[in-house]
């Protein structure tokens, strides 16, 4: 009977663990259902991309407030969670504060320093609730971020402060029963911050704090294991994928677009006078589709921006088109994105690796084309994300599809597009009508 709490324990953090493995198969799957793409070279200039903009938050300081409060967040509840470590050896082993012997006077300084970090993530997740809830921060209010948005943004928010409380609370409860010289409870650990809780407990029996210390113990890192298991249906999943997505974010300059190569092809062909256009290669193979109208004719990396979108709205909020009411919302691009990829992932796995049709597409059911063209694309999202998403390469590539495939585009544009054709020009006058203009002086 000594040893049923250790299994138990085993059991519940192997269910944890194995839930939270599946979901990180399905979420590589799921990524992995886009093109390949080489985001494998320059590797110096790319880890320092990742170490600077995912581990030190160099761009969330742009914004103080929020930039702040959220790097005191990133950081006190990693460290704070280094803390697992010893929770999972002591569950397992059946031991209490087991790293205390060998860390000395250094364990002390540890649990004082996590303890602060708790209560400074308190404190930003509370200033995080009050300006979403009571000062409704004009980014957090657009139309995308209405119902589950919403809801998973709070619900994180009310995560995070219980699972720092009852970290607090077992501290507290702890620090009690080592003044009491309870068995088993050596004396370790400094508490600057739950020892101001232990008044609240101060009335209970020694049997009664062992229970509540216990209940605290258990309830800590079930949540935590809850927590890890429901990031894969939350916005909160860029905690794991803001480092692959930094180090495979594009490394070219922001003014620059590539080429379609099939296009590029024809165009060389056009301009050279003596290839053969009717020549055929038999290594030649006409694409498949030009451009994106659903998910699984994107690259991979941008679905691992899809799924590391934080739901912040700097991208929205910065953007010129959104700024004058256009209904395009670069955030709502990465939204609309994560969530048809998921629902097509789930379509592959339940039919066996093969998409059976819905009769849907991320264009149109998803994404209007007035949002694609209302993109000025001045790159103002991409320079604004934290993580470097890119929502303009998805924006582009549905323009594509557009344009080559179905020739849809807006009015003027197919006049432009026109007159380029006809005249080598944007104007609708040919070559030798351009410089009529000089003579009417």
């Amino acid at each position: 009977m000594e040893l049923m709490p250790n299994f138990l324990f085993f059991i519940i953090l192997s269910i944890g663990i194995g839930f939270f493995v599946l979901n990180i198969k399905k979420l590589i799957y799921n990524i992995k259902l886009g093109k390949d793409i080489d985001r494998y070279d320059n590797k110096s200039e790319r880890w320092k991309n990742m170490i600077l903009l995912a581990l030190g938050q160099t761009k969330m300081i742009h914004r103080p407030i929020s930039g702040v409060l959220h790097v005191v967040v990133y950081v006190g509840f990693i460290l704070i969670n280094v803390e697992l470590l010893e929770i999972v050896t002591d569950g397992i082993l059946g031991t209490h504060r087991v790293f205390a012997p060998f860390m000395g006077s250094f364990y002390n300084f540890l649990t004082a320093t996590f303890e602060i970090l708790a209560f400074l993530v308190i404190i930003s997740v509370v200033v995080f609730w009050i300006r979403r809830n009571m000062i409704k921060i004009k980014r957090f209010m657009n139309p995308e971020m209405k119902g589950w948005p919403k809801y998973d943004a709070d619900v994180i928010l009310y995560f995070e402060i219980v699972l720092m409380f009852l970290f607090l609370s077992m501290n507290a409860t702890d620090s009690l029963l080592q003044d009491l010289n309870t068995p088993n409870y050596i004396n370790a650990g400094s508490f600057p911050i739950s020892k101001y809780l232990q008044p609240l407990f101060n009335d209970f029996s020694q049997s009664n704090l062992i229970i509540l210390e216990r209940v605290f113990w258990w309830l800590h890192i079930i949540g935590i294991l809850i927590f890890a298991n429901y990031l894969y249906y939350s916005k909160h999943l860029h905690i794991l994928l803001a480092f692959p997505n930094t180090f495979f974010a594009n490394l070219d300059s922001k003014g620059r677009f590539k080429n379609n190569a099939n296009v590029t092809k024809e165009v060389k062909l056009m301009l050279d006078p003596n290839a053969d256009p009717y020549a055929v290669n038999s290594s030649d193979s006409p694409p498949e589709k030009f451009g994106v109208s659903d998910v699984i004719d994107m690259n991979w990396v941008q679905l691992l921006n899809a799924y590391s979108c934080t739901e912040c709205g700097r991208c929205t909020s910065e953007c010129p088109a959104n700024q004058t009411g256009k209904k395009l919302s670069p955030r709502k691009i990465m939204m609309d994105t994560r969530d048809r990829l998921t629902e097509v992932g789930d379509n592959y796995r339940i039919n066996n690796k093969k998409f059976i049709p819905d009769g849907k597409e991320l264009l149109n059911d998803y994404i209007s084309p007035e949002e694609l063209w209302a993109c000025t694309s001045c790159n103002a999202c991409v320079e604004a994300c934290p993580i470097g998403i890119d929502p303009l390469s998805i924006i582009m590539d549905m323009r594509q599809y557009l344009v080559m495939e179905q020739s849809s585009a807006p009015g003027d544009l197919n006049n432009m597009m026109g007159n380029i054709e006809n005249n080598g020009a944007p104007w609708p006058f040919n070559n030798q009508e351009r410089l009529l203009w000089a003579n009417e002086n």
